[in-house]
């Protein structure tokens, strides 16, 4: 009997998947990525870009199968997957698995809230289909990650590996949730595989097409996932074939190891970071430093100079070109540059530190935070650079008039598994992102629901209270 091919092999799991419980810290985490995903939907709603796509939803009709945040009335499933999809990954704040840098739960969980509402499905169905979806979509990355260059090949080929290995995942646990047995199973990878994509030359030179991207994997996984209910097959040596994903993608230059070792025993969904904060991850620990030295009451009206040290790595993402850096137009623009992380951090914000209101345009723009922007330098430094990029560290040193220095060293992320986030802390994150769209009380109450996933006997009862926001003018 040959050797079951590498789809084969995540099918089984994932067919597997559904007569075994959970382990208790998978589950755990699954919930509290749901939690964080419909956060970071309503927060998103209201960007020009979440309104072009919600309206695009809305003008498709169809088959009224799931509810999208924000839209009062249900859509087809698929279009659901797309909408939420579109939302989850817009603000550039949901978790990221390091080192393959994947955003997994953006793409996997609005296409199994889709299709787990189109199937009628319970939270606990639910629960481990995000969790093999998730598993999934990592051992994918990972297998396209690149050790001796510190970087996944998908991105050295110009490719959204989140979008590309989010939709291939997410298809699993569409298709878990849909009933397909383990050959549908590897079915729906083959079919997804023809419709993964994602070219990131946007995070270069602009556009906000980045933010489509886990809104057409969620689409194509949920599309996938009922097509091959309808009789579609795939090739079962989708991954690894000669003319398969791996060579398509990587052009054969995957670690076939990353996708089955520990296959079932070992699970890396706990082990993907939160984002506590509302930018580019590459921030976070300038942000973490700059939050420390303002605790530890540096004068902020006396500072000369400060000096963000991180591995060489991460500068020509938040370091250069430095005087942009240091002159941000817009709030987007303001969670991509370190000299305003740690200026954000030393004058202190929202949220668990810093939240969404601590980057508006006018913020990126004022000229008090410009002023110390200013005195900021961006320098590559020899530990972070032997840490990366398991974690984004960050070393920052400031000097005061009066000669005194101050400095601040984080080499652990908060959010990650070393500095985890409490159930306390992800549902503060996810009230500070909902204020003002959806009333407390609608709000403690999905807190309650998501956290108690378990309890949860139909996904569209979670959803429908989402579907209506407030507006400004409400």
């Amino acid at each position: 009997m040959s050797e079951p091919t590498l789809a084969e092999q995540l099918a089984a799991f994932a067919d597997h998947a559904r007569t075994e419980a959970l382990p208790d810290p998978v589950a755990t985490s699954v919930r509290q990525r749901v939690l964080d995903i419909l956060g970071l939907c309503v927060a998103a709603h209201r960007l020009p870009t979440s309104q072009a796509a919600l309206a695009h939803v809305a003008d498709q009709g169809g088959r009224a199968q799931a509810y999208v945040v924000g839209l009062p009335d249900a859509v087809p499933a698929a279009q659901a997957a797309f909408g939420n999809g579109v939302l989850a990954h817009s603000l550039d704040y949901d978790d990221t698995h390091l080192p393959s840098v994947l955003h997994p739960s953006a793409a996997v969980v609005p296409a199994a809230l889709a299709a787990a509402q189109a199937a009628g499905a319970d939270g606990v169905a639910l629960t481990t289909a995000v969790a093999v979806g998730i598993e999934v979509t990592v051992r994918l990355g990972m297998a396209g990650y690149d050790p001796t260059l510190n970087n996944s090949v998908f991105f050295e080929h110009g490719q959204h590996a989140t979008s590309i290995c989010g939709a291939m995942g997410a298809a699993v646990a569409a298709g878990m949730l849909t009933g397909l047995d383990a050959d549908g199973l590897r079915d729906v990878l083959g079919v997804t595989a023809s419709m993964a994509a994602g070219v990131i030359e946007a995070n270069r030179t602009g556009g906000t097409v980045k933010r489509l991207h886990c809104g057409w994997a969620a689409h194509s996984a949920v599309t996938a996932a009922d097509l091959v209910r309808r009789g579609f097959t795939g090739p079962p040596t989708v991954l690894e074939g000669r003319f398969g994903f791996f060579t398509a993608f990587l052009r054969g230059e995957a670690d076939h190891d990353q996708v089955t070792d520990g296959l079932g025993r070992r699970w890396t969904v706990p082990d993907i970071f939160f984002k506590p904060y509302p930018a580019n991850h590459f921030t976070h620990a300038a942000i973490d430093a700059g939050l420390a030295l303002r605790a530890q009451g540096v004068p902020v009206d006396r500072i000369d100079h400060i000096e963000l040290r991180v591995p060489a790595a991460v500068i020509r993402t938040i370091g250069q070109p430095i005087d942009t850096k240091r002159t941000p137009e817009t709030g987007y623009q303001a969670q991509f540059s370190g000299p305003y992380a740690v200026v954000a951090g030393l004058l202190g914000g929202g949220g668990l530190g810093l939240g969404l209101g601590d980057f508006t345009d006018e913020l990126a723009r004022d000229p008090a935070r410009r002023a110390l922007m200013a005195r900021v330098d961006v320098v590559p430094d020899d530990e972070c650079n032997k840490i990366f990029p398991y974690q984004f560290p960050a070393v920052v040193s400031v000097r005061t008039d009066d000669g005194r220095t101050w400095r601040e060293e984080v080499l652990t992320n908060r959010g990650s598994p070393q500095r985890p986030l409490s159930d306390a802390e992800l549902a503060m994150k996810f009230r500070d992102n909902v204020a003002g769209r959806l009333d407390p009380h609608t709000a403690d109450e999905t807190v309650a629901a998501v956290l108690g996933l378990a309890d949860v006997t139909d996904v569209a009862d979670l959803m429908r209270p989402l579907t209506r926001l407030r507006t400004a003018t409400d």
